[in-house]
């Protein structure tokens, strides 16, 4: 596409409340925004290990609309890396001013406004698991997050979707996100009806299946139906 009509085409694009979501989870995560005009406008980078294949084509069909390029792989240290980056634009410049108020990544003040069960899933597809196969709760790896930063998120989860969970400290000072034992079914019932079929077995779900066509679906009329 022709810059000039690719500069038009921009003027034309709104986030729906299903891609605001998913870009909170995706912050949440591994995700981050990247500017070159001093903040005025900024891109989504979405990139994760090869073996999240089929999360990042799931989030790429979501936001197909907000690129030009499929996703690529590239190889990062020796690992495949896959992802793909959003067009520049200011509406994300919104996400910019929460997460990056100085530059580096935070959770947001107002996370409690931000964070929904949609987003919540997806911050667990990319960045949760099961503690162990012996037990029955869950991990969120939150590492390059402060434990006062983390804190706002375990008061949001426990005020607004009844989550217990606790902070345990890793190398000294890595800081990771444990769902409590008496938490665990409620964050299963929450996160459970957004997580893909391929990564339900994160939740313990044996019969994880490849990505079905009603999960893109539901990912491209996210934005098509403008919800």
């Amino acid at each position: 596409m022709h810059s000039k009509k690719i500069e038009d085409y921009k003027k034309s694009l709104k986030l729906t409340k299903f891609q605001r979501e998913l870009i909170i989870g995706m912050l949440l995560g591994d995700a981050h925004l990247e500017t070159r005009s001093q903040g005025r406008v900024y891109r989504l980078k979405v990139e994760q290990s090869i073996k999240q294949k089929e999360f990042v084509d799931w989030l790429y069909v979501a936001l197909d609309n907000w690129t030009n390029q499929e996703p690529k792989e590239r190889i990062v240290k020796g690992l495949v890396r896959y992802g793909f980056t959003t067009y520049s634009h200011g509406n994300l410049r919104f996400y910019g001013q929460q997460f990056y108020p100085n530059g580096k990544k935070v959770i947001p003040k107002m996370i409690g406004k931000l964070l929904t069960p949609l987003a919540l899933a997806v911050w667990f597809m990319g960045d949760g698991s099961r503690k162990s196969q012996k037990h029955r709760t869950f991990i969120i790896h939150t590492l390059g997050y402060t434990k006062s930063d983390l804190c706002r998120v375990q008061e949001v989860l426990e005020t607004k979707l009844g989550i217990k969970s606790s902070l345990h400290i890793q190398k000294g000072k890595y800081w990771r996100l444990y769902i409590l034992s008496e938490s665990a079914n409620t964050f299963k019932k929450t996160v459970e009806p957004y997580v893909l079929p391929s990564m339900q077995y994160k939740l313990g779900n044996v019969n994880a299946q490849s990505v079905t066509e009603e999960f893109i679906r539901l990912a491209r009329s996210g934005w098509k139906s403008g919800r």
